[in-house]
């Protein structure tokens, strides 16, 4: 029994297809298929059902698949022993960011990353939160970037900023008298919101849920882009709700729709998850630091009240 060998069952078990595994783990399906028999032999069990499309894995099979995953997550915490024994920071990092907060995240400190820690490979991906989680526990991404509290028992959470709500109200809008905005003020059926699926749609939600505020509808209109729910504002479709750091690109011509909220402000937690296993910390560690360091000088708000990204409908 090898470790390759465990690799490439979780591979097969994971794309349940034996040339897809091999494409992934770039060997040839030939020599995938091979060594994955060899230790089906070795163990005197089949690990798979090969006659099922698409192959489906056996009872004692699930069993095994979690003991490889346990046993590659190990071998591969060896080499992180070493890397932090001599001190290295470097080698493939594949993190993931929710899209509402990689436009304005991203530029502000992947340069300065880069420059510091030039033999980190950084892999990044768009993805939601589902899919952050998932990659986490599959052993796809080393990390994400997304809004918390997410309370899953296998992921840790490092805070890295808290970012308030910004209300965007144009000059035709019921409240575009006001100076600051409360959370009271606020009414669902006329806040034009991010298509379903984002969670700061879902803070939003929470938000209005908090006071039960709701008037009458008369449409409703979701977007995946801030630019686009700004524009239908200006349109006199109702009013949106950005992130804090979203509102620092704007011009000044619509900066002046801008309303902060009285404190405590509602803020989303936006924190590095990563799982308990805490492979390639060292690379994890760097990568806090940076994102704080460079954040905090961006956002100066303190007393803020944490919205939980996740819809309590």
């Amino acid at each position: 029994m090898t470790i390759t060998q465990l690799q490439y069952v979780l591979a097969v078990a994971e794309h349940k297809n034996f040339t897809q595994a091999a494409q992934k783990s770039f060997v040839t399906q030939p020599t995938l298929s091979m060594q994955v028999q060899k230790l089906e032999d070795e163990l005197d069990i089949l690990i798979f059902d090969r006659s099922k499309k698409p192959i489906a894995i056996t009872e004692v099979g699930k069993k095994i698949v979690a003991q490889a995953k346990n046993i590659v997550n190990e071998a591969e915490r060896i080499k992180d022993i070493v890397d932090q024994e001599k001190g290295f920071i470097g080698g493939d990092y594949t993190l993931g960011i929710i899209p509402t907060i990689m436009p304005t995240l991203l530029p502000m400190f992947l340069k300065t990353f880069i420059r510091k820690y030039p033999k980190v490979n950084l892999i990044i991906k768009e993805q939601n939160t589902e899919n952050l989680i998932r990659n986490i526990q599959d052993g796809h991404l080393d990390a994400g970037i997304a809004a918390t509290p997410l309370e899953i028992e296998f992921i840790k959470e490092r805070p890295l900023y808290y970012e308030p709500f910004v209300g965007y109200v144009p000059t035709n809008h019921r409240l575009s008298g006001a100076s600051h905005l409360d959370p009271g003020d606020l009414d669902i059926t006329d806040i034009l919101l991010l298509k379903d699926g984002h969670c700061f749609r879902d803070g939003v939600i929470n938000i209005c849920n908090s006071t039960k505020n709701y008037g009458e509808e008369h449409f409703q209109l979701q977007s995946g882009s801030f630019e686009t729910l700004i524009n239908l504002s200006n349109e006199g479709l109702g009013m949106t709700l950005l992130p804090f750091l979203n509102t620092l690109e704007l011009d000044e011509n619509k900066k002046k729709y801008l309303k902060h909220f009285n404190p405590p402000s509602p803020a989303r937690e936006v924190s590095l998850i990563y799982h308990k296993s805490e492979l390639k910390i060292q690379i994890t560690e760097a990568l806090k630091d940076v994102i704080s360091g460079i954040v905090r000088g961006a956002i100066a708000f303190q007393d803020v009240k944490i919205i939980s990204p996740i819809s309590k409908q």
